[in-house]
């Protein structure tokens, strides 16, 4: 994360603005610092509340929550996928954050909790809020209203679990050091994926399979790897980008994939859920893209307003991540119940009532970064403050701890804070309490 933001914002006067000046936060980054990342990070995020806000449609008819998104009515959209699904650029960035801070020989479990402890501070906060809103909405909205939110309410946590099982895999990463291990480890994973999806499509009763393909986002870590340690020009990594894109358009041509890399009730074979060949080419062809455009991105972050901007919105960057879906899912809510429901992009409208969503949208997600970003940021009382020091059994066991953690993470999307979602989601908390205690011993 960007620390620029938030150190310039301690050293402020009490009455102090609500952040930093240009200039304070210029002043405070270090000289060397690779500014394409935080820039790749918080705009890959921006581009991920604006499309949740453009493509989520929704209705209520006879009492029931219909939550769908524009992919199912145009083709054109289910294209654009190829530029906006972006997910992979959050790992890359992550892992190329983070890749330095790991020493060979320094406790793995201690290592893990340090970041765990950012990343699952604002969750905490998260699920509590949830848990309160729909002990009310259950009461409040109809049963086939309240089903769906309870569903969706947790979904946006999948990024949360993937990703501390990459970071978990960041030693493992950390030991690539030359361009031959770096293709070697995109070609196996890339090679295991096709062996999977070549199982579970060709052969009946092996469906589940394809959830082994959630390695799938160990491809963006070892990039981010390959990027911090310039194991790729920027050219070499242009011509992979434009190689991998081919590559891709004859999978979709000749192959049984379909379009969509974000999944859609309509599709037979999903390319996100689980993960297919396609995504994973499409994650190298990303990652190889923006390690083209990195040097390009960086001058561009040298402007003061730019990068004043990139650092405050990375200082929140959980806070925008996953509050705008409860303000989306209640703006729809409120919407529909007034009979301005956006769900049949030929109704005479629908782009009127688009760009007044997106308006109310930017100043809620505004509001919300301001008002809840200090929660993102100030440390939790009981959680903050674990460490764990040497490589013995304690050491695993924190970080395998937060490995069951993460996992919980990504199957409670699957049902939401309902059904067996309640369960992971206990899971999820007690991994995490446990991890913390044992840290303290």
């Amino acid at each position: 994360m960007t620390v620029a933001a938030d150190t310039a914002a301690k050293k402020a006067p009490a009455k102090a603005r609500l952040f930093p000046s240009p200039a304070e936060v210029e002043a405070q980054t270090p000289p060397d610092r690779d500014r394409a990342i935080d820039v790749i990070r918080i705009v890959s995020l921006v581009g991920v509340v604006f499309g949740h806000t453009i493509m989520a449609t929704s209705t209520i008819r006879d009492d029931v929550f219909i939550w769908s998104n524009l992919l199912t009515a145009s083709v054109v959209f289910q294209a654009l996928t190829w530029v906006f699904q972006i997910m992979p650029l959050f790992f890359f960035a992550g892992v190329a954050a983070s890749v330095q801070s790991w020493r060979p020989g320094s406790s793995w479990g201690g290592w893990l909790l340090k970041r765990c402890t950012r990343l699952y501070r604002p969750v905490f906060y998260y699920l509590a809020f949830w848990t309160a809103a729909l002990a009310v909405l259950r009461f409040v909205l109809p049963e086939h209203v309240y089903e769906p939110v309870a569903g969706i309410s947790i979904q946006l946590l999948w990024f949360l679990g993937a990703y501390v099982l990459v970071l978990a895999a960041v030693p493992l990463l950390a030991r690539i050091t030359t361009t031959a291990q770096l293709a070697g480890a995109v070609i196996g994973t890339y090679a295991v994926i096709a062996a999977v999806d070549a199982i579970r499509i060709n052969v009946e009763g092996y469906a589940t399979l394809g959830y082994l393909n959630t390695v799938v986002w160990l491809i963006p870590g070892v990039f981010g790897v390959a990027y911090r340690r310039h194991l790729l020009s920027s050219g070499a990594a242009l011509k992979i980008g434009i190689g991998m894109l081919g590559v891709n358009l004859a999978l979709l041509y000749f192959g049984p994939y379909e379009l969509s890399l974000v999944g859609i009730e309509t599709q037979q074979l999903k390319n996100m859920t689980p993960p297919s060949l396609l995504l994973a080419g499409h994650a190298i062809m990303m990652c190889a893209f923006a390690i083209a455009a990195a040097p390009a991105i960086n001058r561009w972050a040298r402007r003061p307003r730019v990068w004043w901007l990139t650092a405050i919105g990375n200082s929140g960057a959980m806070t925008l991540y996953l509050w705008h879906m409860p303000l989306l899912l209640g703006l729809h809510l409120v919407f529909d119940y007034l009979g301005l429901d956006r769900i049949d992009p030929s109704t005479p409208g629908f782009i009127s009532l688009s760009i007044l969503q997106l308006v109310l949208m930017a100043g809620l997600v505004a509001a919300a970064f301001v008002a809840l970003r200090p929660l993102e940021n100030n440390p939790l009382p009981l959680w903050d403050g674990g460490a764990v020091s040497g490589t013995g059994a304690r050491s695993a066991t924190v970080g395998a701890l937060l490995c069951t953690a993460g996992a919980a993470t990504l199957a409670s999307v699957a049902w939401g804070l309902k059904d067996q979602g309640v369960y992971c989601v206990t899971v999820m908390v007690v991994a995490l309490v446990a991890a913390r205690a044992l840290a303290d011993k």
